[in-house]
């Protein structure tokens, strides 16, 4: 009998690292994954490499960072052949399985997703509740076992009134989130191989927008107890020009903006994201439960995370794009693993959500991928010694969401109390050349741009060339240099 561990990774959509009771919020409730951070390691400060979806999976997938990987925006294939986790993992004898979402390629208008050569066994792919794609497997479950739901949302008329039935807005039982935890159960029960260790992508699509939940879970919240968002009426005069035209209209003109919404409006977002939240924590409940009944907790190395982060409302902004603030790139990371990892611990270094990859590698006891830049986060987590920390943390966007006119470029670097946002200017687009600099020891809310602040030159000036040597440290050099010349 292999006795490597399993590794069931837990994936949400769009949840931001402080919708969670265990790192602080009060009024959310989400007792299972609370309890599994009381069981494991709970990383304070995960960064995501990419605000948006395709770009930070594939940097999770691949280990890489964006302007290394390749898929720089969503709408964009990863290359092939690029070394992936669930390749490795599989051919190192692991049962691999994916359920729900994966966007390593272009999926919009109904598309189906190219099929990478992932090593992935069973792949239960739905990449929304919603998609059309003939593939979508969440509608071919629904179909099977709600036939009369999935046929009325199926053809519902798209002018009729909130009231009316889609996908998005399916009761409890027939909802894609309790479809992730049907698969996820079937797999651990009898899906899996039982002589071999298994890798199980479980991909949650909630709290994604749009903000919808069954009655019973938005019971739970009064959207007038939910917290306000953070920000003020004109406090995005002194933030790049960006940043006011995304409040009046989101997603390049394509979603509604902060500003065409009303504080009500806003209100009921955060209560319906919440109760989204809170419909994903009851199945991960019973994801965990079954890994007790069936006797795999002990030797199954659980991550919980989220691809990216969302604003809702925070500095009169919603959603994502190119957005740099702590609720778009900072995101919920916790690893629980019996008797590897201590329990109820707590780490604060900076971390990227691509060192998952290695971590994960490391676990199974196989090599890091091949140009991977990423660090396992075992030695952290268990607190060694010679663990070392990064010290920083890099995110990207280029124009990798809907696409602008010029495009938008953004770089991040967190380093140490500071964040810069560096949007470059030509050559690069035909934009202006501005940023945003934070103290967040001083501003943890980020409401203070420090970008032209006198006092804060010198600063500014060394994060802009530390961010500098990031990028070249970074670069891909990992073909073998052979000779001299």
């Amino acid at each position: 009998m292999d006795e490597r561990p399993n590794i069931l990774f837990i994936c949400t959509d769009q949840q931001r690292y402080d919708a969670l009771g265990c790192y602080g919020n009060p009024r959310i409730q989400t007792p299972a994954i609370d309890g599994l951070a009381g069981e494991g390691v709970l990383f304070e400060q995960c960064y995501v490499q990419n605000p948006v979806c395709a770009p930070a999976r594939a940097s999770l997938i691949t280990g890489r960072y964006v302007h290394t990987h390749g898929l720089w925006a969503n709408g964009v294939a990863l290359p092939p052949g690029v070394p992936l986790l669930s390749r490795a993992l599989a051919d190192d004898g692991y049962d691999c399985g994916l359920i729900g979402k994966l966007h390593l390629g272009p999926a919009f208008g109904g598309r189906t997703e190219e099929r990478l050569d992932d090593g992935f066994r069973l792949f239960q792919w739905a990449h929304d509740p919603s998609h059309r794609s003939p593939e979508n497997q969440y509608h071919r479950w629904l179909e099977a076992t709600f036939p009369d739901l999935y046929a009325a949302a199926l053809t519902r008329d798209r002018d009729q009134g909130d009231g009316a039935l889609t996908f998005d807005n399916m009761p409890t039982e027939a909802h894609y989130s309790r479809w992730v935890g049907e698969q996820t159960i079937d797999f651990l029960d009898r899906g899996r191989d039982p002589e071999r260790p298994f890798f199980l992508w479980a991909n949650f699509y909630d709290p994604h927008h749009p903000f919808i939940a069954p009655p019973e879970y938005l019971a739970r919240y009064d959207p007038a107890q939910m917290p306000r968002p953070i920000g003020h009426l004109g406090s995005l005069a002194t933030k790049p020009e960006i940043q006011r035209q995304i409040t009046r209209a989101s997603y390049a003109g394509h979603a509604r903006g902060y500003a065409d919404h009303s504080a009500d409006e806003i209100q009921r977002i955060v209560a319906a994201y919440y109760a989204m939240v809170t419909l994903i924590d009851g199945e991960v409940g019973r994801m965990l439960a079954a890994l007790v009944q069936l006797g795999l907790a002990r030797n199954t190395l659980v991550g919980f995370t989220s691809d990216h982060g969302e604003m809702l409302g925070d500095h009169e902004l919603l959603l994502k794009g190119p957005m740099f603030y702590e609720g778009a790139v900072r995101v919920p990371l916790i690893l629980r693993w019996p008797g590897h990892l201590p329990a109820g611990a707590r780490r604060s270094e900076l971390v990227e959500w691509m060192d998952l990859c290695p971590t994960f590698l490391e676990a199974a006891g196989a090599p890091p991928l091949p140009g991977s830049q990423a660090r396992s986060l075992l030695p952290l987590a268990r607190d060694d010694a010679d663990a070392g920390a990064r010290g920083w943390a890099l995110c990207e966007y280029r124009d990798s969401g809907h696409p602008y006119d010029p495009p938008v470029q953004v770089t991040m670097l967190r380093r140490g109390q500071y964040k810069i946002c560096v949007h470059h200017g030509p050559p690069a687009t035909d934009r202006p050349r501005t940023g945003e600099l934070y103290d967040l020891a001083a501003d943890p809310d980020e409401l203070t741009n420090l970008w032209d602040d006198p006092g804060s030159r010198q600063i500014r000036v060394e994060l802009e060339q530390y961010l500098l040597d990031v990028l070249v440290a970074t670069e891909d050099r990992s073909a073998a240099r052979e000779a001299f010349w």
